[in-house]
């Protein structure tokens, strides 16, 4: 999956942003709903924060595993850069929501502030990788602030 040049790799990098941003505009519109979806909207900040690690390892040109886990992800992304994934780190809470939360049983709901909270981590994950992309990457610099 390695792209040939950077080009390429900068398409996918846009790409997987795309489809994390949605799924984080997924979780807040879940979250202001009457009544609100609140696993719905935790799962979607969970697969948010799982797209733009996965980016920011494209663009490194590490192969992002096929894993809903972002300790492994940041455990991959330490190895480029040890201090931003340590930064990360409370952003692992995020990881039942990929899959618990999609399956009955017996995991009590998440309430409004878990949301909240999931949303939080979610973005601080994009701001974070923002931070390490170039410059000349798609968000303006409005958005890097």
């Amino acid at each position: 999956m390695k792209p040939p040049d950077e080009d390429a790799r900068l398409k996918l990098v846009q790409e997987w942003f795309f489809k994390a941003d949605h799924d984080k505009d997924a979780a807040e519109a879940l979250l202001v709903r009457e009544p609100p979806l609140l696993f719905a909207s935790c799962f979607h900040a969970q697969q948010a924060a799982e797209k733009w690690l996965k980016a920011l390892l494209t663009w490194w040109e590490i192969e992002p595993p096929k894993t809903h886990n972002i300790g492994q992800l940041l455990r991959l992304a330490a190895s480029r850069d040890a201090p931003f994934a340590e930064s990360l780190l409370n952003a692992v809470a995020l990881n039942p929501y990929a899959v618990v939360s999609r399956y009955p049983g017996d995991q009590p709901e998440p309430s409004r502030q878990e949301a909240q909270q999931a949303i939080g981590a979610a973005c601080a994950v994009r701001a974070a990788v923002l931070g390490v992309l170039p410059a000349r990457f798609g968000p303006s610099a409005a958005e890097r602030t």
